[in-house]
């Protein structure tokens, strides 16, 4: 663990406490993981630090598809069987929501993509797009109907052979958030975790009005942020294929996929969603990129407590949309 820190004086004249910055990083999921909090006394920070972490790698057991003794990974095993499995409290909620995000996007979010992720993954290794026979057979797998979800008794069956789950548009918003909650179980509060740019924020820094988060341009993933937001207890993540891309013929296709086309999406975008929680801006993010930016805006508009902002590169210049709530920005 990395620990750095940085000492930040109250002003409030009244609170005797001198409150210190500290900065941890792990791999987590298999990305880098940021944590940055605030607290009075090293251990505080370490102990809080560490059980947030440990939260996390507890999720990802359950939530990755790339460990094959995950518990995501045991339920796809039993696609087709007919049988209704038990699954822990986590995988019952993230489904929950996915299930919801999926239903109120007619499918533009759907975590039954997983064969077709599955089969972009060896092209963008082998520089070769999937023939026409294999994205029709694992299109055949794909649709989050066949989720049969009883979430009174914590089951779930998966009713068509084949099928492969992928969380990967939602599980890192979700375990933020699990381990924003871990932090204040152990007296911290004022923290940011950034899970591979999905976000999640708690009280804001002392005397501060909220976090300030830079947000990437699209054309040059490495280059200064674009904008800047201020945020407090909320959600923020960013989708778009600045990082994961293949370009073959010289189309270039993202990673995020339509399930409708089976193809990775060719429109350079960025999509930027603020919301309650992680596991909500994770999700939208995925589902506005693959609306676009008219029916993606309007889904914002109409999902309560969220805002969006959406760069197109249109004749190789950005153009910016946002959603009517989304904050200006500096």
């Amino acid at each position: 663990m990395t620990l750095l820190c940085a000492v930040l004086l109250s002003a409030n004249p009244t609170a005797p406490e001198t409150w210190h910055r500290y900065e941890f990083q792990r791999i987590r999921m298999g990305i880098p993981v940021k944590i940055s909090l605030y607290a009075t006394d090293d251990d505080t920070a370490k102990h809080a630090a560490q059980a947030a972490f440990a939260r996390m790698k507890q999720l990802d057991r359950i939530l990755s598809d790339y460990d094959p003794d995950s518990e995501l990974m045991q339920l796809c095993a039993q696609a087709g069987s007919d049988r209704d499995i038990p699954v822990s409290k986590d995988l019952k909620v993230v489904l929950e929501h996915s299930l919801r995000v999926s239903r109120e996007t007619d499918g533009a979010f759907d975590v039954t993509v997983g064969p077709l992720v599955k089969l972009w993954r060896k092209a963008r290794r082998k520089k070769q797009l999937p023939t026409a026979e294999a994205l029709t057979e694992a299109r055949a797998a794909v649709g989050y109907e066949s989720i049969v979800l009883d979430a009174q008794s914590s089951k779930v069956r998966l009713i068509k052979p084949n099928m492969r789950l992928d969380l990967g548009g939602i599980a890192k918003g979700y375990a933020a958030d699990q381990a924003l909650l871990e932090l204040k179980k152990h007296g911290v509060s004022r923290a940011l975790i950034d899970a591979g740019g999905d976000i999640v924020v708690g009280d804001p820094p002392p005397d501060k009005d909220g976090w300030r988060i830079g947000m990437a341009p699209l054309q040059k993933r490495d280059g200064p942020p674009s904008r800047y937001v201020t945020l407090k207890n909320a959600g923020i993540a960013t989708s778009g294929d600045a990082w994961q891309f293949v370009e073959i013929d010289g189309q270039r296709y993202s990673h995020i996929i339509d399930r409708n086309t089976g193809y990775g999406l060719t429109e350079r975008s960025s999509v930027t969603v603020i919301a309650a929680d992680g596991i909500t801006s994770d999700a939208l993010a995925s589902a506005v990129s693959v609306l676009g930016v008219e029916r993606g805006l309007a889904l914002i508009e109409k999902t309560c407590g969220t805002s969006a902002l959406v760069v197109t590169l249109e004749e190789g210049q950005p153009v910016v949309h946002a959603s009517k709530a989304f904050p200006a920005g500096e």
